[in-house]
C-alpha cells in the first residue's frame, strides 16, 4: 500500500521556481560579471596603474579611495587598487542591485501588486515558507555573482606574475567573501521593503537608493574630513575590497557588520510579512 501514499513535492519548489523564472537574467548577469572582471584584469596587466593615474609623479586625490574600495592607504594607482576598482565599479554595483532588486521584489511585493499572493496562500504554503524559499533564491544568486567575479579575478591574478606578486590569491577570495557580505547587507533591507510593500517599483527603487546613497555617503566622507563620521552608516565603508586585496586576509569585523545588517533586515521582513494584510 505504500505505492498509494501521496508523494510530497520536490524540496524547495518555490525557490526552484523563482530561479527558473529568472534563469535568463541570472545567466546574463553572471556572464556580464565574468566578462567585466576579466576586462579589469586585462587592463591592469597591460597598462600600469602609474601610467593611468600617476603620470608625472601626481597622486590620485584621496577621495579616489572610494573607487578602489579602500579606507586606508591603498591607492587606486596600484594593482590592488585597480582590481578593487573592478569590485566597486558602478557596473559591478549595478549587476548586484539588479539581482537583489528583481528577486527581492518577486519575494512578496510583486505577487501583492498582481493580486496572485492570495492564490499562493490558498495552497498549504505558509507565509514564512514563501519568504524563506524566495530569500534562499536571492542568496544563491548573490553567491553565484560574487563567486563568478572572484574566480575571474583569481584566474587573472594566477596567470599574471606581476599581479600575483602584488595581490595574494587569499586576498582575492577574501574580497569575494566580503562582496557576498555586501550583497547580504542590501538583501535584508530590500526584502523588508518587499514584505511591507505593495509595488515592485518601490522595492527596486529602494534597492537602488540603498546602493547609490551608500556609495555617495562614503565618497563624501572620504573627500571631506568634516563628514568623515558619516562613513560608518555606509555599507561601502565596511566593503573595502582594495584593502583586502592588498592585505590578503578577511576583515571579520567588517564582514560581521555587513552580514549582521542583512540578517537583521531579513528577520524584519519575516516579522512584517507575518503581521501585514496581503489583500490587494
Amino acid at each position: 500500500m505504500t505505492g498509494l501514499r501521496p508523494r510530497s513535492p520536490a524540496g524547495f519548489p518555490l525557490m526552484r521556481l523563482a530561479l527558473h523564472r529568472r534563469r535568463r537574467m541570472i545567466i546574463a548577469l553572471t556572464l556580464g560579471m565574468v566578462v567585466f572582471e576579466a576586462l579589469i584584469v586585462v587592463i591592469a596587466t597591460t597598462v600600469s596603474a602609474e601610467q593611468i593615474f600617476g603620470a608625472g609623479g601626481r597622486k590620485p586625490p584621496g577621495a579616489f579611495k572610494a573607487f578602489s574600495g579602500s579606507n586606508g592607504d591603498v591607492s587606486i594607482a596600484s594593482y590592488p587598487g585597480l582590481l578593487g576598482a573592478g569590485l566597486t565599479h558602478p557596473f559591478w554595483i549595478a549587476l548586484q542591485l539588479t539581482a537583489i532588486g528583481s528577486l527581492a521584489a518577486a519575494a512578496v511585493a510583486s505577487d501583492v501588486e498582481a493580486g496572485t499572493v492570495e492564490l499562493l496562500m490558498v495552497r498549504p504554503v505558509s507565509r514564512a515558507r514563501l519568504l524563506a524559499e524566495r530569500t534562499g533564491a536571492l542568496v544563491l544568486v548573490s553567491l553565484l555573482l560574487n563567486a563568478a567575479a572572484t574566480l575571474a579575478v583569481a584566474a587573472g591574478v594566477a596567470l599574471s606574475p606581476d599581479l600575483h606578486a602584488a595581490v595574494p590569491l587569499g586576498g582575492v577570495f577574501a574580497a569575494g567573501l566580503l562582496g557576498f557580505g555586501f550583497a547580504l547587507c542590501l538583501t535584508g533591507p530590500a526584502l523588508a521593503v518587499s514584505a511591507a510593500g505593495r509595488s515592485r517599483a518601490h522595492v527596486v527603487g529602494a534597492t537602488i537608493a540603498f546602493g547609490a546613497v551608500g556609495f555617495a555617503v562614503n565618497f563624501v566622507a572620504l573627500a571631506w574630513s568634516k563628514a568623515a563620521p558619516l562613513r560608518y552608516v555606509s555599507p561601502f565603508h565596511y566593503y573595502a575590497p582594495g584593502d583586502v586585496l592588498a592585505h590578503g586576509s578577511v576583515p571579520w569585523g567588517q564582514f560581521a557588520v555587513l552580514a549582521g545588517t542583512g540578517a537583521a533586515g531579513i528577520a524584519l521582513a519575516f516579522r512584517l510579512l507575518a503581521r501585514r494584510d496581503l489583500a490587494p
